[in-house]
This record gives structure tokens, C-alpha cells and sequence, in this order.
């Protein structure tokens, strides 16, 4: 992280509302310029911890500072220094692509000369000048996600929040949008994203936390969370019928861990093509598949199979 100040600094940070705790008891830090990430399920407080970031939920415990300010008494501030896009898009539907941004940026008491130049920027940048002029209602949804992202730049922020910015995205959709955020993080923009696909963790994400059920499980990069937890490869044997009942000996000491799924059976392992023919030999799978260890197979393993949607 540098010798830098931290932008978010969190230590023993709590949500509580009544008697759910949300977030119990977090430690992370986000530096200057990186891209960071909370991956887990549903419910396991990552939009609770985005709130109070944004400053938008105060904090039931802990410490929390962003941008070197307190949330409790510097909201304002800290608020006129973010970039925000929620989990459900808030766009004007009545208004034009173009509208939608100058209308907020008068929020931040930018001059209409100042907006008219940021909004023709912006919408370069989201690649939506063509439909400048056009309703939002009509909009795809990917559109609508760029537009947000467009609009939560205005002011210029140091640090974007993105509340699952890909949900409900086709691949097509997903893929641009990815791309203008990884332009934005070259930029010297700091993101801090919530997600629940691992996809997106490990395109996005220099660094993240797995939260689970109101904790950190574990924190790295995508690539040391995978060397750490996961084998270098996974092999996946299909069957024709009822997967057979396998154990790590099977394979005197090259798997290092069987996990049977109900149409298939995942072997962890570091080298997958010295396995394949011992797996042809032994089990008679339909089809075998060699690939390399991934940040779900990190996260299933953390979080175990029943918690994910």
C-alpha cells in the first residue's frame, strides 16, 4: 500500500439493525488508486458495508475513516468527493442521457458551461454520446448501467462505489462495462466494488475480501487467494449415470481434495494432464476436463456450495 494515508481504513467496524448484526466486526484497507473488492452471497453484509462507506448508514461500532474523514461528522464532505452507482439504477426515465447527468452535477454546484463539457466527456467515455439526446426509458440495460456509471462521475470523484455493477447484464453488456472500469482504474480512479460473481472479482479486483455471514473469510489477490487455497488445476469427470464414490487415495497423493457435485466430480489437483489417464483408467468417466484453479472454486470451498445463487 505504499507509504500513502489508506482512502478507507476500517478496524472492528459493526452493523447492527436490532438484533441482526450485518457486518460484525471487519478490518480492511483500501489504498490510493486501487481496485478492491467484497465477493460474497447474498446477506453477507457487503451492501451494509458499502453504506457506510458512502456514508449514507452510520456505523453501529468500530472505526471507519474515508478520505482521511470521519463518516459521522464529515459526511457532506466526504459525500461531495465519491462517486456512487447502486445496486438498482436510479435514472430519470422522463428526462434525456444527456439530462440525467447535468440535472445531478447541479447537485455539486457545477456551472451549466462546466456540465455541458463534463456530460459530452462522459458520454464519450460510456459510449452513449449517439443517444445523448434520447429517453432513458427505452435503454437496454447494459446502457443504463453505463449511464449510471456516467452520472456517478460528474464531480470528478477519487473514490467510485459500485454496488453489484453487473447484475442482470447479458455477457455482451457485462464485458463493456467491465472495460470502461478497468479504463477508469488506469485513470488513477480508486473502485471499491461489491460482487457475487467471481468472474467479475478476478477481472476487476487488485485485491479483495470474501465475506461471509457478516466476517472476512480471507483477503489477497485473486491469484494469491487461488495459490493459497485452491490447487494449481481442477480436473471435472463427467459421468454417464450416478457420479461413483471417490477418495483422495485413489490417486496416491496427487489429488489434494474430491468434491462430488450431483453431474459431476471435481478433482483439486496440481498437475491435471499426469491425472487424466489414471482418471480414464480407474473410473471410466464420459468426458474429462482439465482447467485451471479459479477464484469460485476458492470461494465454494470458503463459503461451501449452499450459500451461493
Amino acid at each position: 500500500m505504499g507509504s500513502q494515508a489508506p482512502l478507507i481504513h476500517a478496524r472492528g467496524l459493526v452493523k447492527r439493525f436490532g438484533d441482526l448484526t450485518a457486518v460484525a466486526g471487519i478490518d480492511f484497507e483500501v489504498g490510493r488508486g486501487e481496485s478492491f473488492g467484497f465477493l460474497g452471497p447474498n446477506g453477507a453484509g457487503k451492501s451494509s458495508t458499502m453504506r457506510m462507506i458512502g456514508c449514507v448508514s452510520p456505523r453501529t461500532g468500530g472505526e471507519l475513516s474515508v478520505l482521511g474523514l470521519d463518516p459521522d461528522h464529515d459526511g457532506p464532505a466526504i459525500r461531495a468527493r465519491l462517486g456512487v452507482v447502486p445496486q438498482q439504477d436510479t435514472l430519470d426515465m422522463e428526462l434525456t442521457v444527456r439530462e440525467n447527468i447535468v440535472i445531478y452535477g447541479r447537485y455539486f454546484g457545477l456551472s451549466r458551461r462546466e456540465l455541458k463539457a463534463r456530460a459530452d466527456r462522459l458520454l464519450e467515455f460510456v459510449q452513449l454520446d449517439e443517444r445523448a439526446g434520447s429517453r432513458v426509458e427505452p435503454l437496454s440495460g447494459g446502457m443504463k448501467r453505463r449511464l449510471t456509471i456516467a452520472r456517478a462521475l460528474v464531480n470528478e470523484p477519487e473514490l467510485l462505489l459500485l454496488d453489484e455493477p453487473t447484475t442482470g447484464l447479458d455477457p455482451q453488456a457485462r464485458h463493456a462495462l467491465w472495460d470502461r472500469l478497468v479504463r477508469l482504474k488506469q485513470q488513477g480512479t480508486t473502485l471499491v466494488l461489491t460482487t457475487h460473481y467471481m468472474d467479475e472479482a478476478e477481472q476487476l479486483c487488485d485485491r479483495l475480501v470474501i465475506m461471509d455471514r457478516g466476517t472476512i473469510a480471507e483477503e489477497g489477490s485473486p491469484a494469491e487467494l487461488i495459490r493459497r487455497l485452491s490447487t494449481r488445476e481442477v480436473v471435472e469427470l463427467r459421468f454417464a449415470g450416478e457420479p461413483p464414490a471417490i477418495e483422495e487415495s485413489t490417486f496416491n497423493g496427487a489429488v489434494a481434495r474430491v468434491e462430488a457435485l450431483p453431474d459431476r466430480v471435481l478433482l483439486y489437483t496440481d498437475d491435471g494432464d499426469a491425472l487424466v489417464p489414471v482418471a480414464h483408467e480407474r473410473l471410466h468417466p464420459q468426458s474429462v476436463l482439465v482447467r485451471r484453479s479459479t477464484l469460485e472454486d476458492v470461494f465454494l470451498r470458503l463459503t461451501g456450495r449452499m450459500l451461493v445463487d
